[in-house]
């Protein structure tokens, strides 16, 4: 049986300090965009009124890769543009996030030629996997809840310390579009 602070319920004034900063951590995500094709539109339509993400704190944006802390990388991602990706993300203050939105950024898409590269992953470690093409508002904010109980949870950072990566978490279409059919 657990004595003293063990046995009082957690509140604000017996929170554990590491509870306080997930918290913080989750309820202050900060977007650096890195919008490359028509995933993009759909992630700024997450961001406009309709869908509203500064309910999540994530209001602004940034235009500035240290003075965020998530990367979106919204669509296919070229040989050429690879490099530029890596330093936006060796810029960004730790702990940093990743996620990839659509087919293009997760594993290439149709484009499967020597330009694109096949996945983001090969670039930078991807926390959270958004399918679809494009995915609609209500899949990336799907994505984006799921990063916020991962952070919450302490999980991606157990996960990245054990994988040297990227988390990997993969989620399911959220905005009505068919599932793709697999191959047999």
């Amino acid at each position: 049986m657990p004595s003293g602070f063990e046995s009082l319920p957690h509140n604000f004034l017996t929170a554990r300090v590491e509870d306080l900063v997930k918290w913080a951590r989750r309820n202050s995500v900060w977007p650096a965009t890195f919008g490359l094709a028509c995933c993009a539109i759909e992630m700024m339509a997450t961001g406009a009124a309709h869908y509203d993400l500064a309910r999540f704190g994530m209001e602004v944006f940034r235009a500035s890769p240290r003075q965020a802390d998530l990367m979106i990388v919204a669509g296919r991602v070229s040989q050429k543009m690879a490099p530029v990706l890596r330093q936006v993300y060796d810029q960004m203050v730790e702990p940093k996030w990743v996620i990839s939105m659509g087919v293009c950024a997760s594993s290439g898409g149709m484009f499967n030629n020597y330009a694109l590269v096949q996945g983001v992953d090969e670039v930078v470690p991807v926390d959270v996997y958004v399918p679809g093409c494009p995915p609609g508002p209500e899949t990336l904010m799907h994505g984006i809840l799921t990063l916020h109980d991962k952070i919450r949870s302490g999980e991606l950072l157990q996960r990245r310390a054990t994988s040297g990566g990227g988390a990997g978490v993969h989620i399911e279409q959220r905005d009505g579009a068919p599932e793709p059919v697999p191959a047999s």
